[in-house]
């Protein structure tokens, strides 16, 4: 498939930037550039929408070999095409609006749902926002904090979750609104350095009436979001595999005079993280296949089952890598921390942990 293709392309690109933008804490804006013209960020945008029109399967197979080229750059890809995959199931937002972004999704404009604050932490655990909005005679006046908003200054569009009297809503807010203020906050986080997942304040934003864009809770199980992150941390550990064969290949040892891939020692554990990768990577095809053809509680099931899986299996190869390198692996002089360091992040999103299991196991008993 084409978007396989483009996603190897860009990876190949961004990798030659990765280890400079990790060590800056920045987004390099070549990777922003090449991803607008690529086309990939309406990759989830229907086709009759001028978008791929690719499924679920297709995204995530697209994702685990963006993320190899850099796992902060194809975290804001990743959430571009949660929110497109996700609204074109759902169907949430009105139709002119839908068709609006689309169209802009299209032309490479970058998308994000801005919706985690500093005490509400993630929006998936229930609770209304702090960030509000109220009524003015010409629309909207938004005011709020939020935290994690990966892509930052490079979003052309934030999607703001926010309190709207007693219940939750959506506005779109473009980038160019005077009022909105960008705190840089996560260059010196641990994981995704370079994804730009800053602080953002809304000082009494104006919008127009037509901002507001949802009201209400969305009840609808949100498949793409798990996956997509999920794929994003494959990848970084797919690349983390890669650059221990390639340091196993090329690093030679005086007292043993040959390389170190010749030991069976080695051999063994290279062997042991291709396993934990295939089976992560399997029981993330089926589960996005399940969902492709329905979309059920069961089916839901699966996909939090895939995630907290290859999650797991993403810490654990990364892990593993940097012990059968040694020493040299803790130092920039290989990208192996920068994997390692990547992929703790994503036991951090939800659904995760116990919350992950206890639901796997309910629809089982169910």
């Amino acid at each position: 498939m084409r978007l396989i293709e483009i996603a190897k392309t860009l990876a190949q690109e961004f990798a030659t930037r990765a280890d400079e933008a990790d060590r800056a804490g920045k987004l390099p804006p070549a990777d922003i550039s090449a991803l607008k013209q690529s086309g990939y960020l309406a990759a989830s945008v229907p086709s009759a929408l001028g978008g791929c029109g690719a499924t679920l399967r297709q995204c995530v197979e697209a994702q685990i070999e963006l993320a190899q080229g850099s796992a902060s750059t194809a975290m804001v890809a990743a959430m571009q095409l949660h929110i497109f995959g996700h609204a074109q199931e759902t169907r949430l937002w009105p139709d002119d609006i839908f068709a609006e972004f689309c169209a802009r999704a299209v032309r490479g404009e970058i998308f994000n749902s801005v919706a985690s604050e500093p005490l509400l932490g993630s929006p998936s655990r229930g609770g209304l926002p702090e960030t509000y909005a109220e009524a003015t005679p010409d629309g909207w006046c938004l005011t709020g904090h939020k935290t994690w908003t990966t892509g930052g200054r490079y979003l052309d569009h934030l999607l703001v979750r926010a309190r709207l009297e007693d219940e939750p809503a959506v506005f779109w807010v473009e980038k160019s609104a005077m009022g909105i203020e960008w705190a840089e906050t996560w260059q010196h986080a641990l994981s995704l350095r370079a994804s730009e997942s800053h602080d953002v304040y809304f000082h009494g934003v104006h919008l127009r009436p037509e901002a507001l864009i949802a009201r209400g809770r969305d009840a609808a199980k949100n498949a793409w979001f798990p996956m997509l992150i999920t794929a994003t941390y494959l990848g970084a550990a797919y690349a983390a595999r890669n650059a221990l064969v390639k340091y196993a290949r090329e690093r030679v040892p005086t007292a043993l005079g040959k390389a170190i891939a010749t030991l069976p020692a080695i051999q063994r554990q290279i062997g042991e993280i291709d396993i934990t990768l295939h089976a992560a990577r399997a029981i993330m095809r089926e589960a996005a296949d399940e969902w492709d053809a329905a979309r059920t509680s069961a089916t839901y099931a699966r996909i939090v089952a895939a995630k907290h899986f290859a999650t797991e299996a993403a810490n654990t190869v990364t892990d593993k890598a940097l012990k059968v390198a040694g020493g040299a692996s803790i130092t920039p002089a290989l990208s192996l921390e920068r994997h390692f360091r990547d992929v703790r992040a994503g036991p951090m999103h939800p659904p995760s942990g116990d919350t992950a299991l206890e639901l796997v196991g309910k629809t089982a008993l169910e």
